[in-house]
């Protein structure tokens, strides 16, 4: 068989691929074979059909059609084998297949044109003695008291207040019904805006503009109009920006007595677990310290693959990317299944194109990272230590005991996340990384309140 290779767009070798006349008529002779072996005809014992009754049942073309359809599919795979081609996938027949069909004669050569992905070439301009500024976070020791405050909040006493309107801080319970205007229609309820005996906190943030603040000042058994309004991206379309009136009664309100910080305290909160506030104080900020490091860590990396992509030159082949689309989504799919949604009214089949055409530049981006990083490792010849990959493969094994894991794969994995180390590690060795304070490359990202970080912290504290 005789191949010709021809470099192609996007990672593709294009194949023109000649067929002997001897192969040709041989694949023709073994498709009247097989037709005569196991097609059942009326009046014949099925492997004793005569061939001229074959080819009249049929037909001249029908037999040519499969008998070419497989002479092309083993001549693609015996191109690839013996042109030593590294190929990744999406192999696709250039010819057309009517027109194979009307020059198949067997017993003469034949020629098709074919293709295949493989592995892209990678071209990395330049990737020593690079500068890049990294954001550094730093341990602000506020953040341990705002922490220490919603605790307090947690184990506060809840007390009737009848002498005092609602301020910030309370705990109300309300009867609400939330009706609406939309543009040239009629008044309406906003839907799941009413509720009845339902608990809040009174605190920034918790629900619509407007709602919090319509409470505070009101009075035990009062009843007033409430004004909100939805924000212009909120996920029901049909009360974006929408003007809301809730009918609001207060029919409960209660105050916090918070308790006071000190031994008493930390015990209550960890179960005994802590026995001092110094204690609780030196876990928590070990605690912080630690989430902070590897925000750290990461911020290093983001800003390394970020200063790599704009060195890179690839062409992605469309098997990598489709490989990269299916495992972002699946990720997705797992995560939205965890939080309770219905994937299969998501992830349609009408759906699933625009979902891989939205993600196409942040999957080829991450393609191109990894890219990135393998060349760094192969002109620098970085390559695992085997001592070390085996220690923490052991180390893995005795974590997961008990548990059915696939071995070929989770080494697999410790090789590509302990590769991923070193060649970082040596990055590190070889770039300048300027430190600057966090916020400076990017708008800072708002902390999450002390009261929605309770149950996480104070589990790491216990556990810590």
């Amino acid at each position: 068989m005789k191949v010709t290779q021809e470099k192609l767009p996007a990672s593709q070798i294009g194949l023109e691929i000649e067929i002997s006349a001897e192969t040709t008529k041989k694949a023709y002779e073994s498709t009247i074979q097989k037709f005569m072996r196991q097609a059942n005809i009326p009046g014949f014992r099925k492997g004793k059909v005569p061939r001229q009754v074959i080819v009249q049942r049929f037909g001249t073309m029908g037999i040519k059609a499969t008998s070419l359809e497989d002479l092309v599919d083993q001549s693609i795979k015996d191109a690839i084998k013996q042109e030593k081609i590294e190929a990744l996938g999406n192999i696709q027949l250039k010819s057309d297949f009517e027109q194979l069909i009307a020059v198949y004669e067997p017993g003469n050569p034949l020629v098709f044109k074919a293709s295949v992905d493989v592995q892209p070439e990678v071209v990395l301009s330049q990737h020593k003695g690079l500068t890049v500024q990294v954001e550094e976070v730093k341990l602000d020791s506020a953040r341990i008291d705002e922490s220490i405050e919603g605790y307090r909040k947690r184990l506060a006493t809840l007390v009737p207040i009848e002498d005092r309107a609602a301020q910030m801080g309370d705990v109300v319970v309300v009867d609400y019904h939330g009706r609406y205007t939309p543009e040239g229609g009629e008044e309406m309820d906003v839907q799941g805006g009413q509720a009845e005996d339902f608990t809040l906190d009174l605190e920034e943030g918790g629900f619509i503009p407007g709602f919090i603040d319509g409470i505070v000042g009101m009075k035990v058994d009062e009843t007033k109009d409430v004004i909100a309004t939805f924000p212009e991206d909120y996920q029901a379309e049909e009360l974006a920006g929408q003007k809301a009136t809730f009918k609001m009664t207060l029919k409960e309100l209660k105050g916090r007595e918070l308790p006071e910080v000190n031994d008493d305290f930390a015990k209550e909160l960890t179960d005994g677990d802590v026995e001092t506030i110094a204690e609780l104080r030196s876990n928590m900020e070990r605690n912080f310290q630690r989430e902070i490091d590897d925000r750290n860590k990461q911020n290093k990396e983001t800003a390394i693959l970020n200063e790599l992509l704009k060195y890179i030159d690839v062409e992605i082949p469309e098997t990598l990317l489709d490989r990269e689309l299916n495992y972002m989504l699946s990720q997705t799919a797992m995560q939205l299944q965890q939080q309770g949604l219905d994937i299969r009214q998501i992830f349609t089949p009408e759906m699933l194109p625009a979902l891989k055409d939205r993600s196409r530049p942040e999957a080829t981006d991450r393609i191109k990272r990894t890219l990135a990083l393998g060349q760094v490792a192969k002109l620098e010849g970085l390559k695992l230590e085997d001592d070390a990959f085996d220690a923490r493969y052991q180390e893995a094994l005795i974590e997961l005991q008990g548990q059915d894991i696939d071995r070929n794969r989770l080494r697999e994995v410790l090789g590509e996340d302990m590769l991923k180390e070193t060649i970082l590690e040596w990055i590190e060795a070889n770039w300048t990384l300027e430190l600057v304070p966090e916020g400076t490359l990017t708008p800072e990202t708002p902390e999450v309140e002390a009261k929605d970080q309770d149950v996480d912290v104070v589990a790491e504290t216990v556990e810590g």
